[in-house]
């Protein structure tokens, strides 16, 4: 039986795997629930329990197998990524995202390549090598801070699809760089270098896209059963990525890449579950490779580097990444704030510290001495990089205007009076909300008392390309159609979290021969009501109301003023939007704000009266007696 330490002190590699999986998940977590960047605290703890404590060092516990684990992750870190660029979501950002990889990426090359020779001091060789690597800002971290930051649709998607494409456009622009190294090294014929690096990328895009088609086609036809296609899905992956990686170094993730993009843009059923499994595998992939890489890092290799890697790092935030973009950027149809936010967001990730390893020991065999400090170099970037954006990013967003929503938003599917009513509620929490319906006159309500709209479906296209679904945290399905509610309540679960996605009671939810389980559709609101009763009630002389309490009107005080209030939502002073459950009673704290719906105020009763017999009136209906909003005659 193996013993919890071996005898060189580390951890024993199943406990090590354990632990790595545990700091990565549960550094995640921890970001999610304190709102704070989970590369950051990922990065800590690599370096907690790497360097700093001893207690693991993945070299000692993993052996020659390290290396070729994280190629792997990396590989399919890089076909998540080409999942989901969906050229569908390029819009109106495909001419800034051409231009930033054919134009940014190779002036970044070259800006990178004089930062590294005449500010960090290293070698042309070097400088070279370690400056193709440097274009790729990395989708292990891109991902994570476009998920907290919550940018808008367009300098998010320049972002995304900038770090997942120039990823193998910067690991193969290493390897050119390290032939023509090669070549002056050794004198080997230029001829034969240029003429392997051209059969390397040429193997490894046909076997990207042959793969993706091949994948595409056989999911397609049913040649694959359902419970065996994400399986399948990953042992092509693999063997395309080993056979390219064994034609050329690195090519591998140029093909794994290509066959992502292909497979997300082959129109696939079954599309969305294969992209969300691959998703979930690549939140693991990416916390477990961020905290090797960092508890592989040790201080000595750290203490080779002077105060010329500062102001290296310096260089490359404010000068190397930021001209080469401006410059990609320039004439076209993107705004001069979404330019200087591309320009100044470049936070570097796993691929940069993997690749640049790899090419620092290869430049170190030919000779290159200076080559031992790439590896440092990189960390140092990452680390820098990594920090800094990971808490500029939300307010330098927020500062431009290009923040998709600061506070958590709520969007409500149907236009009826019910769910204006409580739009009008969540925007005097200072809250944003939309409605969206499928029926444009029900739609008029919402936009005569200045609530935003979305008209047509939700789960289209054009909601795609015209909703900004990251300002919005909660959903709430409540149109007049059952079953719609539950499709969209379903549908867009994952990505709203299944925690905040609500539905109003199916008119025959009671019935056991009409119940659904408990996968499908939403979470109930405090109140359960129907649609037809929800409505009814509001109709019926009843208002939502927004209370605040304070030290001295606590819980108490508001249950005796409104004994009849049935409380929905609660919001505290953080800004956290939580919809209660049936039953369960808001939290008596000063300054949380308490959405509830109760019986009109004699105020508010009389002045609407007053609206209504003015507009009957106005329709020349003034002989009529006026009608109430509970269909009586109306008093006053």
């Amino acid at each position: 039986m193996a013993t919890a330490e071996t005898a060189a002190g580390v951890l024993d590699p199943v406990l090590a795997f354990a632990l790595v999986g545990a700091l990565g998940v549960g550094g995640q977590w921890i970001a999610w629930r304190l709102r704070l960047p989970a590369i950051v605290l990922m990065l800590a703890a690599g370096l907690i329990v790497g360097p700093v404590l001893g207690v693991l060092d993945p070299a000692a516990q993993f052996g020659d197998m390290l290396q070729p684990m994280i190629a792997i992750a990396v590989a399919i870190i890089l076909f998540e990524g080409g999942l989901t660029l969906d050229f569908h979501s390029l819009s109106d950002a495909a001419k800034g995202v051409r231009r930033l990889v054919f134009i940014g990426g190779p002036l970044g090359w070259l800006a990178s390549a004089c930062a590294l020779h005449f500010v960090a001091g290293l070698s042309w060789e070097s400088s070279a090598v370690f400056g193709g690597i440097m274009i790729v800002t990395g989708p292990t971290v891109i991902a994570p801070l476009l998920r907290q930051a919550k940018l808008s649709r367009r300098p998010a998607a320049l972002l995304q699809w900038e770090a997942i494409v120039n990823d193998p456009v910067g690991a193969l622009a290493a390897v050119l760089a390290f032939e023509v190294v090669v070549v002056l090294q050794t004198a080997t014929g230029a001829g034969h270098a240029v003429q392997q690096l051209a059969i390397g990328i040429g193997i490894a895009t046909a076997l990207g896209l042959a793969a993706g088609w091949g994948m595409a086609t056989a999911f397609k036809r049913g040649w694959v059963p359902e419970y065996m296609k994400v399986p399948v899905l990953f042992v092509v992956l693999l063997g395309v990525f080993a056979l390219s990686d064994s034609v050329l170094h690195e090519s591998g993730l140029l093909a794994v890449t290509l066959m992502g993009i292909w497979i997300a843009n082959a129109g696939l059923p079954s599309f969305t579950e294969l992209y969300r499994f691959k998703e979930h595998a690549t939140v693991l992939l990416v916390s477990g490779v961020f905290i090797l890489l960092a508890a592989g890092m040790s201080f000595e290799r750290l203490m080779i580097l002077d105060w010329r890697a500062l102001v290296f790092v310096a260089a490359v935030i404010l000068i190397a990444r930021p001209l080469p973009v401006l410059i990609a950027l320039a004439l076209t149809n993107v705004p001069w704030k979404e330019r200087f936010l591309v320009a100044f967001t470049g936070p570097r990730g796993v691929v940069l510290v993997a690749v640049a390893g790899l090419f620092g020991d290869r430049l170190a065999g030919l000779g290159i001495t200076d080559a031992e400090r790439i590896a440092p170099l990189a960390f140092v970037l990452v680390a820098a990089t990594v920090v800094l954006h990971g808490f500029t990013l939300s307010p330098f967003a927020r500062a431009l205007g290009l923040s998709a929503g600061e506070k958590p938003g709520v969007l409500i599917l149907g236009g009826s009076r019910w769910s204006v009513e409580l739009a009008k509620a969540l925007e005097k929490m200072e809250l944003p909300v939309m409605i969206a319906d499928t029926n444009h006159a029900r739609l008029r309500n919402a936009r005569d008392a200045g609530v935003p709209t979305f008209f047509g479906d939700i789960l289209s296209e054009a909601a795609e390309e015209r909703v900004e679904l990251m300002a919005y945290e909660k959903l709430i399905c409540a149109s007049e159609n059952d079953p719609y509610n539950t499709l969209v309540a379903t549908d867009l679960a994952p990505e709203f979290g299944r925690e905040n996605v609500f539905q109003l009671k199916r008119v025959k939810q009671a019935s056991s021969r009409h119940a659904l389980p408990a996968t499908l559709g939403g979470r109930p609101l405090a109140q359960e009501l129907t649609f037809m009763e929800a409505n009814a009630q509001i109709a019926g002389e009843h208002e939502f109301r927004v209370s605040t309490l304070s030290e001295e009107w606590r819980l108490e005080q508001w249950r005796k003023q409104l004994p009849d209030a049935i409380a929905l939502a609660e919001l505290g002073p953080g800004g956290r939007l939580h919809f209660l459950d049936p039953g369960e009673d808001p939290s008596d704290r000063e300054g949380m704000k308490i959405l509830s719906i109760g019986p009109a105020r004699a105020e508010r009763k009389n002045g609407d009266e007053a609206k209504e017999a003015k507009a009957a009136r106005v329709a020349g209906q003034g002989n009529a007696a006026p009608v109430s909003s509970k269909g009586g005659p109306a008093t006053g």
